[in-house]
């Protein structure tokens, strides 16, 4: 099932998404579907998706993201390979929706690179989940573009400005629940910026599974419903191109993951 948060006539809505329609449900926020006992009550309401203005999937509680998941991107970046999850954290008001403008200031970032990536929406809390278990607590997928200032992430020698803010987290388009996707290592990633493919990499080659990150983040962190997990990007990001490419006004990202979808958004530098 495909879930779409989205904006029409003034108010936001929940629904399903069949083609170009959108079957409305009666709430008012993805978290409200998570319960154990909930019911996917369709109103009878029948939205055009082309007169819908998509909006972020939710509004995460916390964003906990992996770095280096993939060992090649490990290596373009001349990084060691990580022996365990290199964990950090992303601001929830990074988050923008599938649409929305990416942004930044020049006076703080002229190194403004793409990660294409899967992102894990958890729908049950979770503590010290064993591996086995841990997909039990997934709600569904969508997808994620971890954006990262370069030299912000040099200077700063840790992530929290490069990776977390305003606008840096894009999310979406839709919500696809865990029963569609049984498998998340089955999964092909493709990022084009400009319309020109940048990566085109497989969650098979993750270091650290779906499963094995939330085992191991749950034994640090109680994970919540609408918490999101951001997997990590393979190879082929802006800084490791021969000569390096950044993202600039004007240019536009694009990341595939099926059968989510395409999460597309513009950028601009403001001086």
């Amino acid at each position: 099932m495909k879930l779409l948060r989205y904006a029409l006539d003034g108010s936001e809505h929940i629904g399903v998404l069949n083609g170009g329609e959108i079957i409305r449900l009666g709430v008012t926020a993805m978290t409200e579907l998570m319960a154990e006992d909930v019911a996917f009550v369709d109103t009878g309401i029948i939205d055009n998706l082309a007169e819908a203005r998509i909006q972020p999937p939710l509004q995460p509680g916390k964003i906990l993201a992996i770095g280096r998941n993939y060992a090649e991107h490990a290596r373009e970046l001349d990084n060691e390979v990580p022996q365990e999850p290199l964990v950090f954290a992303v601001m929830p008001s990074a988050v923008i929706g599938s649409g929305e403008m990416i942004e930044w200031e020049r006076a703080i970032t002229r190194q403004v690179d793409w990660e294409g990536e899967l992102a894990v929406i958890i729908g049950q809390t979770a503590r010290k989940v064993p591996e086995a278990a841990a997909l039990k607590h997934v709600f569904g997928y969508t997808i994620a573009n971890d954006v990262s200032a370069r030299d912000l992430q040099t200077r700063d020698k840790q992530w929290t400005r490069a990776k977390g803010m305003d606008t840096f987290c894009p999310l979406g388009p839709c919500v696809v629940t865990a029963d569609d996707i049984p498998d998340p290592q089955a999964l092909r990633i493709v990022t084009a910026v400009d319309g020109m493919e940048k990566q085109n990499g497989r969650t098979a080659d993750m270091i650290f599974s779906v499963r094995r990150l939330i085992a191991h983040l749950s034994r640090a962190f109680t994970l919540h419903p609408g918490d999101i997990i951001l997997t990590g990007t393979p190879s082929g990001v802006g800084k490791a191109q021969q000569p390096p490419q950044f993202l600039a006004t004007g240019s536009r990202v694009s990341i595939t993951i099926e059968p989510i979808g395409t999460l597309t958004n513009h950028c601009r530098e403001r001086i």
